[in-house]
């Protein structure tokens, strides 16, 4: 199994580890845990394929994704109530499949067209779209709300791997650098509360006051 392999099986399983998560935090029978596994692992990998016009989408073609997201919500069925603090745990579940996933997106968006634009792209829907999807089927505060940062670490993930392999850097050294990066941006965002500047409104100016 190659590391990119392993990086997509990763981020699929954690993914839906977090949405099983999110079933557990709503209290849904077992049913909801699978369909929100499910979602959440799968739901950024089939926007990026459907993006790309890859058809039939990844786990049609290899449906051991959806065994692997079945697993994991019968798992987490079973054990959630094991995890004092659930809502922590699903935050550093979703870094780690956010930074498996930047990285497994920005090389199939780089595969299949060749440019750096679109795999940076690609990687950063691939690890953004499932987290959303679970956050709006679940009724969570959405992760793309919350202040820390999270997008901008997918961005930087997606960003180095690709430069990496445009430099000639082997691919698993590329892929390992890339998910680094996406890892602890994210993590340094959820451990010291890294954020950027938002937007300020500014009051207009008085009517009275235009020349």
């Amino acid at each position: 199994m190659t590391i990119l392999e392993l990086l997509d099986y990763a981020g699929v399983a954690v993914f839906a580890a977090t949405g099983a998560l999110a079933a557990s935090r709503k209290q849904l029978d077992i049913i909801g845990f699978l369909f929100l596994a499910a979602v959440t692992g799968v739901g950024g990998g089939t926007f990026r394929d459907l993006v790309l016009g890859a058809a039939p989408v990844f786990w049609v073609t290899n449906p051991t994704y959806l065994l692997v997201c079945v697993g994991v919500g019968l798992l987490f069925y079973f054990t959630a109530h094991l995890f004092e603090s659930r809502y922590r745990m699903l935050l550093w579940l979703d870094a780690i499949g956010l930074s498996a996933y930047s990285v497994m997106g920005a090389a199939k968006g780089l595969a299949a067209t060749g440019s750096p634009t679109v795999a940076i792209t690609t990687g950063v829907m691939t690890a953004s779209v499932g987290g959303i999807l679970r956050d709006l089927l679940a009724g969570e505060p959405s992760v793309l709300l919350r202040p820390e940062i999270y997008v901008t670490a997918a961005l930087g993930g997606a960003a180095a791997f690709t430069a990496l392999t445009f430099a000639g850097v082997p691919l698993s050294v590329a892929s390992v650098i890339g998910a680094l990066v996406a890892f602890g941006v994210r993590g340094g965002a959820l451990r010291f509360a890294w954020r950027i500047p938002v937007y300020r409104h500014q009051p207009g100016r008085h009517p009275d006051d235009v020349m």
